[in-house]
């Protein structure tokens, strides 16, 4: 028996992790296609195509199979093996010519197209009205209007995309895992907190390597290592290693599979009559083309560079002042810029960890969401999890009444892949006045205990647990009927906002008063390291903003041009950073063979929306600034608005109910001190 395709009997039809082994996944996937093939032509063999029993009912297809198939990527993210990629290179063109059987169904298109034809007629909700419109074009924009022999090259083109995405994805795992700096002279440590010591040591000792240290690609030891460490030959190397992932000309190599990818899609969306891939994308984006997405990105990086420069002369020169140094390279930012940071603002990371033991942080993120939305998060130990050191937890409202479940992953492993992200087991939706609640995991990579030091934080560690959590709120309190406008299922550039704008909070005394202790001696954060962590919040960030602006440039320039013309990615690539380089560019490395946000995670012509949602939830929190951070009105304001309503309405719209107006920059550029 096959626990997948069987009703989950677990404490609210939660995933049976304990029940389900790699064997199970490829059966399970190619039953559910086949009940949901029966599904889509119950729906054709209706004799009058209407909004329920077409619009709706092909919303409520293929259940079964996407659940089963969000328990496997899920895995194949969080804890994935050699079998289970092995399984993903299988799985994933059977559901890609699974999803191309139903949008190229000229059947089911015709039934779309005579209710989307009659829209006007119908009556219907703005919910109803957004899933028509969603339905109708999810079919034109995936070729229903091609004829036969543009709809098969369309089919080999999304199947080949779909397996060099996740080649991709594998290289950089396997280049993140294999790398390892051995140190075994003690004195190759020199300026290393001795709590990042320690975690080297245990690394080591993992790894069969006793009496010696091990740094590794993964972050929490990467940064700690660039931040802190005096000896500047190992932290170039470090550094060499971290920006060189999958550019060597082995077998790990990404260079080939970003041309191939780049050219496969901009086939695919000339097609469809576009011109380029970032029109196609842009056209369903709150920026919608990409001269506004250009545009705004310039406008910024004007702002931004001047005062990015200045940094950069700045550190130059307290580096030179401090020992000499006559170039700043790449690997001797983070070094500096921690120590000037102390110098200035008379706080670090090393000075703050021991006020965020992550089981403290996670108990302020909880209070936080508790005194906004009343929603209270209680460990349940009866859940089952894919991994032991995943937590989980019921979800409830002020009432007692269920909310959904959350699962919490933290720390770095071999099977998972680098970064942090919030996903879901299942969505939300209401069926028959059923209001299925949802299952939602944030999964991280954060600084792992050693057996004498909990897990501390660096507040940037704080900061994306916030960040993090946000996205789950966004899933959490959804409350649509339709699981496709549910939750997080909201415009790209839109999606940031929910977890942008909880990052605010970490910076507010009245916030860190909740959670921020010191671990051992209990005593709360004191009154003026909050005020310095304030006071330190722009410290580069006309940096910060020129380096994220770069890469939404550098997405841009790959995703909104003819890609036949590029030839040389390295070449591509610093023609394109080119206006926005700061130091010295290294030979030898490379951005985009490891830019897995655009070529493996859905950010292709979207990675410029951070910045885009920043200026949204900067003007947002102007909001809960001026009435109180835990004004509860403006949090029900704001879960009614943007948490709950989910993609039922254009962002915009959504926005404008919140704040009572359109987003105006300024909150942005105030905030990041961006302004003249």
């Amino acid at each position: 028996m096959n626990p997948l395709l069987e009703k989950f009997n677990t404490p609210f039809e939660t995933v049976p992790f304990h029940l389900i082994k790699p064997a199970d996944f490829l059966p399970a996937v190619k039953e559910a296609i086949l009940e949901a093939k029966k599904e889509i032509e119950a729906i054709k063999s209706e004799p009058i195509p209407d909004f329920e029993n077409t619009i709706v009912a092909l919303e409520r297809t293929g259940d079964k199979l996407q659940r089963i198939t969000s328990v496997f990527f899920n895995i194949n993210s969080a804890e994935t093996n050699d079998e289970i990629q092995a399984l993903a290179r299988e799985i994933s063109p059977l559901l890609t010519a699974h999803s191309n059987d139903i949008l190229l169904d000229e059947d089911l298109f015709t039934r779309i197209q005579l209710v989307f034809g009659e829209k006007a007629k119908l009556h219907l909700s703005e919910e109803q009205k957004t899933l028509l419109d969603k339905t109708y074009k999810a079919f034109v924009r995936n070729g229903a209007k091609l004829d036969l022999a543009k709809k098969a090259r369309l089919r080999e083109i999304d199947s080949k995309l779909s397996q060099l995405s996740l080649k991709f994805g594998e290289n950089v795992l396997a280049e993140t895992n294999k790398f390892e700096l051995v140190i075994e002279n003690k004195s190759d440590l020199k300026g290393l907190p001795e709590a990042i010591i320690e975690a080297a040591a245990q690394t080591a000792e993992e790894k069969g390597k006793t009496g010696k240290w091990v740094f590794t690609l993964a972050f929490p030891s990467y940064i700690p290592f660039m931040t802190y460490a005096e000896n500047r030959d190992l932290r170039k190397q470090l550094f060499l290693a971290y920006n060189s992932k999958s550019c060597k000309g082995d077998e790990l190599d990404n260079q080939q599979i970003i041309l191939d990818m780049l050219r496969l899609k901009n086939e695919r969306v000339n097609l469809l009559g576009y011109a380029t891939y970032a029109d196609f994308v842009l056209e369903e984006r709150m920026a919608k083309s990409a001269s506004a997405v250009m545009d705004f990105l310039h406008g910024l990086l004007e702002r931004a560079k001047p005062k990015a420069k200045a940094e950069i002369d700045e550190l130059s020169a307290f580096a030179k002042e401090l020992d000499g140094l006559e170039q700043m390279e790449k690997w001797d930012f983070a070094f500096y810029a921690e120590k000037l940071k102390k110098k200035k603002y008379e706080v670090d990371n090393e000075l703050l960890r021991p006020y965020f033991k992550l089981e403290n942080v996670i108990e302020g993120v909880f209070t936080t969401a508790e005194k906004l939305y009343g929603i209270r998060f209680v460990e349940n130990k009866a859940i089952p999890k894919y991994h032991p050191e995943v937590t989980t937890y019921e979800v409830l409202d002020t009432d007692g009444g269920h909310v959904g479940v959350f699962y919490a992953d933290f720390f770095p492993r071999p099977g998972k892949r680098s970064g942090a992200w919030m996903t879901s087991y299942r969505g939300q939706k209401i069926t028959n006045g059923i209001d299925q609640r949802p299952h939602i995991s944030i999964i991280c990579n954060f600084t792992k205990p050693t057996k004498t030091t909990p897990s501390l934080l660096t507040f940037n560690e704080v900061t994306t647990l916030f960040h993090e959590f946000g996205h789950a709120l966004h899933g959490l309190l959804a409350k649509g009927n339709y699981e496709s406008l549910s939750g997080t299922s909201v415009y790209w550039d839109f999606v940031e906002l929910p977890s942008q704008i909880f990052e605010n909070w970490c910076y507010e005394k009245e916030c860190l008063d909740l959670f921020a202790r010191h671990y051992e001696s209990g005593e709360p954060i004191p009154v003026e390291l909050i005020q310095k962590i304030k006071n330190s919040a722009n410290f580069h960030m006309g940096y910060q903003t020129v380096k994220q602006i770069s890469f939404g440039l550098l997405d841009m320039a790959y995703h909104g041009s003819d890609p036949n013309k590029i030839t040389d990615i390295p070449t591509f690539e610093n023609e394109v950073m080119k206006p926005t380089q700061l130091l010295p560019e290294v030979e030898g490395t490379l951005m985009s063979t490891s830019f897995s946000h655009i070529f493996q995670g859905g950010y292709a012509s979207g990675y410029y929306s951070y910045k885009w949602a920043e200026v949204l939830d900067a003007d947002a929190f102007e909001l809960f600034l001026e009435r109180g951070i835990f004004d509860r009105e403006t949090a029900r304001s704001f879960k009614e608005n943007i948490l709950s309503a989910g993609g039922s309405e254009h962002p915009s719209i959504l926005f404008k109910r919140f704040r009572g107006r359109d987003p105006e920059p300024e909150a942005l550029l105030k905030r990041a001190g961006l302004l003249n």
